[in-house]
């Protein structure tokens, strides 16, 4: 019987699920070749877990555990539904012959099975926006909230894509496998997509106490490595790894002791990681070398003049809207905009990167996004209009996620009440 005084595992069955999601889906999906029954046998091994360990304790190899029980449970339902198990059976043998391909090569010596399913996830047949909301909630093991902030969509729309793309690769019938050799250039970056939306959410939390999520963060750059090995002549590739290695290599001084957030000007550059730092450059090099440049690499390039400067007043700011304008060509979106204003305004002065943010006040992308009006407030702030970023902030914080950007915006949002820049 559950005991329901033990919260610890919950959290640690919780823990599990969240670190074991991906590789349990991928498995079950390459045997039964169902990501519904997948989905549904997974969360009741879940809820057995739940039952079980209580009583029984924590299994020395969770996963494993948790893979049997689902595995079971496929089966046992597959065993009392016949019609369905025939029709799996059908479905998989035309989807073989259907579509042939053979696997590259490469695909044999794929160190982690959820790549395989990152990459069926990011089938061409699915539209550009369902290929990634799918693979972060199926594999990532992110909430469909989570999801939601990582595209600046309603949560609502989001659950609807994650629908349409289960309903989509269901009446498709595309086939779960590793794709041929001809198809890796159509699908890389749908992939290159989803691995930079997991580091994003583990970067920089949507929700809860904490402003990181570190294990989402390290999952995507191991993911991110086993792709630069699969791949290791894709220049993006190269680029997304080196952005996550730069960004990550600051995260011991991007929050205090009680976990509030650090400033980037304020932060004690000892602290951040050298040997990322030197890692992520030195692919760099390799993601702008050879053809014109990616969004990845041109972002990784941004990073690493962040991380060699010796402060932020020594920055090379000019060299750093440059690549923004160079972004800004090659991959526009607000937000883009949004950050190369906040370079500019450290270029040029706040009155200037002010202009730009609030030449973007139309964008309905930016409506629910929080650094809009906190950046706005910044600025204001730093132009001693403090009434106007009192409201900003009060705006920032009625859209803020995480209680350390909370705790953060409500200091900003008290000293300039106060008539004071805080």
């Amino acid at each position: 019987m559950r005991d329901e005084g033990t919260p610890g595992i919950e959290r640690t069955v919780e823990s599990v699920f969240r670190e074991e999601r991906g590789r349990l889906l991928a498995s079950l999906v390459r045997r039964f070749g169902d990501l519904d029954l997948a989905e549904e046998v997974s969360s009741e091994a879940i809820e057995a877990a739940l039952v079980h360990w209580p009583v029984q304790g924590v299994p020395a190899k969770p996963g494993a555990w948790l893979l049997t029980t689902a595995r079971r449970r496929a089966v046992d339902r597959l065993r009392r539904d016949k019609s369905y198990a025939a029709r799996l059976a059908v479905l998989q043998v035309e989807a073989d012959r259907a579509d042939p391909v053979a696997p590259v090569e490469v695909g044999s010596d794929l160190p982690d099975e959820r790549l395989q399913l990152f990459f069926t996830c990011a089938h061409p047949a699915l539209p550009a926006e369902d290929r990634g909301a799918l693979t972060l909630r199926c594999l990532a093991g992110l909430t469909t909230p989570e999801v939601a902030r990582a595209y600046l969509v309603p949560t609502a729309t989001m659950a609807q894509r994650i629908v349409r793309a289960k309903k989509k690769i269901r009446d498709a019938r595309i086939p779960f496998r590793v794709p041929g050799a001809d198809e890796l250039q159509e699908r890389l970056p749908g992939v290159l997509q989803v691995i930079y939306s997991i580091f994003t959410e583990g970067y920089a939390a949507s929700s809860g106490p904490d402003l990181q999520r570190l294990d989402l963060a390290e999952e995507a750059i191991r993911l991110g490595c086993i792709l630069r090995r699969l791949l290791p002549a894709e220049r993006e590739v190269a680029g997304l790894l080196g952005l996550m290695l730069l960004i990550h290599a600051r995260r011991a001084a991007r929050t205090g002791p009680d976990g509030e957030i650090v400033l980037l000007e304020d932060q004690d550059r000892g602290r951040w990681d050298r040997a990322s730092i030197e890692e992520g450059s030195a692919l760099v090099l390799t993601a702008l070398t050879g053809g014109p440049p990616g969004p990845y690499g041109v972002q990784a390039a941004i990073a690493a003049l962040h991380d060699e400067a010796a402060d932020v007043a020594t920055t090379d700011w000019p060299q750093v809207v440059a690549l923004y304008d160079v972004l800004f060509a090659i991959a526009p979106s607000p937000v883009v905009a949004l950050n190369r204003a906040a370079a500019v305004a450290m270029r040029d002065g706040a009155e200037a990167g002010l202009a730009l943010v609030e030449e973007l006040d139309h964008e309905p992308r930016l409506r629910g996004y929080y650094p809009y009006p906190a950046t706005r407030g910044e600025l204001l702030r730093r132009l001693g209009r403090f009434s106007e970023a009192a409201a900003a902030y009060r705006e920032a914080l009625a859209l803020v996620g995480t209680e350390p950007e909370r705790l953060h915006l409500q200091r900003r949002l008290t000293a300039v009440e106060a008539g004071g820049a805080g």
